[in-house]
């Protein structure tokens, strides 16, 4: 069974469904295929800080009125180290531009919804994804579901399928590709425990780093840095507290509440970029082409900003004939990639602890996390990172 449509695209992750949303309002057709369920990407818990632009896009469509009611702005966050805190008042710095805490499964859920309630079509449960005619002038795409082949005809493909999809392998022979990871992991629990400061706290410590975030009134995410091959099973609840009270000690009276955990892993640290984003009829966007340390707290961010590029340039094409916003697509979004990846490599090199630093590498961290508390031009460029920049 051939299926025509204008766009395909790959992954029903934020990149994928942002795209189909933004196409649709843009009277542009297009096809979402993703092979996991409904249910398991709307499951999937994830942490999720959304920039102001990311809010101010889900706003202007029609899909902020959750992520309005429910989310949580910070105006600020914090660095604990010497177990003292410095608060860096993001808003003041940035032009009155702040963070939302709304987690990623459930900007998932508000663009699904939208998407079946304008009649988009996503097709849940697909598998052996392949491509034909990337570059040329009707690309296919081929897959399985339900036991039987079927082929999506179109004008143009997205790969918004994550780091592991399938998209950016099929043309990997053509990409130049940078990459970094980390000698480290983080550790995370989800506790259920109350609020535990009303704003993040990334706190430096000789033990290493570690992050209280928020979920909810009674739900929080936390982590602390390991070795990214960490077994999380052998560690139980009273190791787990003991090692985040130590290193998010505070001289200031700051307490650690303890409660269950119902939830723990431990996640890599990884820079990645693919460059370049457009090959022939192909688009990457998202984590499909990039991927950052969650230290800067970009991913989403990111792949929002891509496909709001890519929906601009679409919509440029289809109206005008011309391709030139196409044309420079890759160019576009890896300047945004580029400075979210430095940010992020930032955020990281001065909050963890290396394998190889010596003492004079430790007193330098700490020499610089007091020049960034410190001096208002730099709070202001770390402020100025964290909310990030408008979208072009």
């Amino acid at each position: 069974m051939t299926i025509r449509t204008q766009v395909g695209i790959v992954g029903a992750g934020p990149a994928g469904l942002f795209l189909s949303h933004l196409l649709h309002l843009r009277g542009i057709e297009s096809v979402v295929l993703e092979n996991r369920s409904r249910e398991a990407i709307e499951s999937t818990v994830r942490a999720g800080v959304l920039e102001q632009g990311t809010v101010d896009l889900m706003n202007a469509t029609g899909v902020g009125e959750r992520v309005t009611r429910e989310g949580a702005v910070h105006r600020g966050i914090r660095l604990r180290f010497r177990g003292r805190d410095h608060r860096i008042a993001l808003s003041e710095l940035s032009g009155g531009r702040a963070i939302t805490l709304y987690p990623q499964h459930e900007v998932i859920r508000d663009l699904v919804a939208a998407r079946l309630v304008a009649g988009g079509e996503i097709r849940f449960g697909v598998s052996e994804v392949a491509f034909r005619g990337l570059d040329g002038d009707r690309p296919e795409v081929r897959w399985l579901e339900a036991g039987r082949e079927e082929v999506l005809s179109c004008d143009y493909v997205a790969g918004c399928d994550g780091f592991h999809g399938v998209t950016r392998p099929a043309v990997a022979a053509a990409l130049t590709t940078w990459s970094r990871s980390y000698p480290f992991g983080w550790f995370g629990i989800l506790a259920e425990v109350p609020l535990l400061s009303p704003e993040l706290v990334y706190a430096h410590h000789a033990r290493g780093f570690a992050l209280v975030s928020t979920r909810s009134p009674v739900l929080q995410r936390l982590y602390f840095q390991c070795d990214p091959r960490e077994d999380p099973g052998p560690w139980s609840e009273e190791r787990i507290w003991d090692e985040l009270e130590r290193r998010l000690e505070s001289e200031e009276g700051w307490k650690l509440v303890r409660g269950p955990i119902v939830q723990k892993n431990v996640v890599g640290m990884r820079s990645f970029v693919a460059e370049p984003m457009r090959l022939g009829r192909l688009f990457l966007a998202g984590d499909a082409a990039h991927i950052v340390p969650a230290t800067g707290a970009k991913g989403l961010n990111l792949a929002v900003a891509d496909v709001f590029v890519l929906s601009r340039a679409l919509a440029h094409r289809y109206a005008t004939g011309r391709d030139d916003l196409l044309d420079r697509y890759s160019e576009t979004c890896l300047r945004r990639v580029w400075s979210a990846e430095r940010f992020s490599w930032r955020m990281t090199t001065l909050l963890h602890l290396f394998p190889d630093d010596d003492d004079f590498a430790r007193r330098m961290r700490l020499a610089e996390l007091d020049h960034v508390v410190g001096s208002p031009t730099a709070s202001a460029d770390l402020a100025e990172g964290y909310v990030g920049r408008p979208f072009e």
